[in-house]
């Protein structure tokens, strides 16, 4: 894996999708010739990272959407030979997860990665593996910490408690003349557990199956699985695989904070708050005719022409390119074993509005 290096931080397929819209616009503007065109579409279609995009445009006028910039994981408080957790080789895995999702590796450097990855025994053997990935590092899991002074001053006057008990029960049984060498010894006072069951008025906990998101059905549980967690369908950006989710929206009451979910049958706050511009658009997963757009999704690997492809995610976000600015859209991605793989944007009824299919 690489240094981190801003340019050769690792390419997402959103990344190429924006770069080759970029060449359109310049296209049409005539700032490029029809063989240049090719040529750079060609060469965004295999791009392995934000340098090689930038590259493709960096001479041309206003460009309007340049890939962004990488996210950097945030300063750990450990130095990179302190050895790693289990549960910081997961949080590693999930990032290498997400980025073969994404496009960022094919899967042969995912499968590569994974397995360097088993063997790992230091942070810096974990940031080593992730350094050329785009997408913010999980927070930091802290040790579990140790019984607290009050948990250990209950157990102290439990255990003078329990002491004291016996010490008054021998002095009774050495007064009773007829039993007290034989009496037993009265048995230890033992805690009472905690009641594992919910308060009252607190509702049992459910666990759900994550369904396949990348389906009408699994779509649509889901938009009802959130609109029951946050009471209403709003976000800023929602990515969906077919296990697991990524979801950002603004704090509730606060629109200057946004906030980061994870979702796997449940949601599950998965970053730090982070400074949100009070303008970004939002878009309504309510509005989505699932049904419509569970059809597209069955026929999708047909329209972007990606043999044996199946869709690997999907994302609604507003987008930014004429015809459609403002308009929410819905991407859908799709590739093969081969790494071959073309998307296209659907709108909110299910219509298919532009197709970037494969070309081989």
């Amino acid at each position: 894996m690489s240094t981190g290096v801003p340019g050769r931080t690792r390419a997402r397929d959103i990344d190429r999708a924006r770069t080759a819209g970029n060449l359109d616009a310049a296209y049409a503007e005539g700032q490029l010739s029809a063989a240049e065109y090719h040529d750079r579409i060609a060469a965004a279609r295999v791009a392995k990272t934000l340098g090689e995009l930038s590259d493709l445009v960096a001479d041309l006028q206003q460009v309007a959407d340049a890939p962004p910039a990488v996210v950097p994981a945030p300063r750990s408080e450990y130095p990179p030979s302190t050895r790693a957790r289990t549960v910081d080789r997961r949080a590693a895995g999930e990032l290498l997860d997400r980025a073969y999702g994404e496009g960022q590796l094919t899967e042969d450097e995912h499968r590569a990665a994974t397995e360097l990855l088993a063997e790992a025994t230091t942070l810096g053997d974990l940031a080593d593996i992730t350094a050329d990935l785009q997408g913010s590092r999980p927070t930091r899991v802290a040790p579990r910490p140790p019984a607290s002074g009050r948990s250990g001053r209950y157990f102290a006057v439990l255990t003078a408690a329990a002491l004291a008990v016996a010490f008054g029960a021998y002095m009774l049984a050495g007064r009773d003349t007829g039993s007290a060498a034989s009496a037993p010894p009265p048995a230890a006072v033992a805690p009472v557990p905690e009641d594992p069951r919910p308060a009252p008025g607190e509702p049992e906990p459910l666990v759900f199956a994550p369904p396949n998101l990348v389906t009408g059905a699994g779509l649509a549980q889901f938009i009802a699985e959130y609109r029951e967690r946050f009471g209403d369908t709003v976000a800023d950006e929602v990515w969906l695989y077919d296990d697991h989710g990524d979801i950002e929206r603004a704090v509730p009451g606060q629109p200057n904070r946004l906030v980061s979910y994870d979702y796997r049958g449940g949601f599950h706050q998965s970053d730090d708050l982070t400074t949100r511009p009070v303008d970004t658009p939002t878009v309504d997963l309510g509005a989505l005719d699932t049904g419509a757009i569970g059809r597209v999704l069955t026929d999708a690997p047909a329209i972007a022409r990606v043999p044996d492809g199946v869709v690997t995610h999907m994302s609604f976000d507003i987008e930014t390119f004429p015809p459609h600015a403002g308009a929410p859209t819905v991407s859908v991605y799709v590739s093969n074993s081969f790494d071959e793989s073309g998307w296209l944007m659907v709108g909110p009824a299910g219509e298919v509005l532009r197709v970037w299919p494969f070309e081989g």
